[in-house]
């Protein structure tokens, strides 16, 4: 009896060319840290533009206003961008599994020898993903949503099998 292979919802299925299974799980940012230099750099000629016309009128209070503004928009969009490219990547290769993880630039990595890893829940129900073995555990799951960390989990335990 054979047991059909179950559909992969966050990686392909190893074939016999490829070298490793990859997961990559990053955060959905709609708009990339360039993009969002090029929008405050317009936010910034535009708002400008408007102070100088009042500051040329002799209303110099606006242009104190205004770059209080783009200061305030500046430091929320840093904040942002330190962050768009958080990001996960564990991989599957030979008897290893490799866990990446990217934070507002900082990377730590963790290997686990692929016989001995868990992969669970770390306490219940959307909770993150806890990755375990040789004394060391690393929680994955970060830009997945809650309701489908399970199905990744299951999809990260069947790839260790290996099948």
């Amino acid at each position: 009896m054979t047991h059909p292979i179950p559909a992969f919802r966050f990686t392909a299925v190893p074939d016999q060319g490829q070298q490793a299974a990859q997961w990559l799980l990053r955060r959905n940012c709609s708009v990339t840290p360039v993009q969002l230099a090029f929008l405050y750099a317009s936010l910034c000629m535009v708002s400008l533009g408007i102070a100088g016309v009042f500051w040329a009128q002799g209303v110099r209070i606006v242009m104190l206003f205004a770059l209080l503004e783009l200061a305030a928009v500046g430091v929320a969009f840093l904040v942002y961008a330190r962050h768009a490219t958080d990001g996960e990547r564990i991989v599957l290769q030979g008897a290893r599994l490799v866990v990446e993880l990217e934070s507002a630039g900082r990377l730590e990595r963790a290997e686990f020898n692929r016989e001995w890893v868990r992969v669970e829940p770390k306490s219940g129900d959307g909770s993150l993903i806890e990755v375990s073995g040789q004394g060391r555990s690393v929680r994955v799951g970060r830009h997945v949503r809650p309701e489908l960390r399970p199905a990744l989990a299951r999809e990260i335990r069947y790839a260790l099998r290996g099948c």
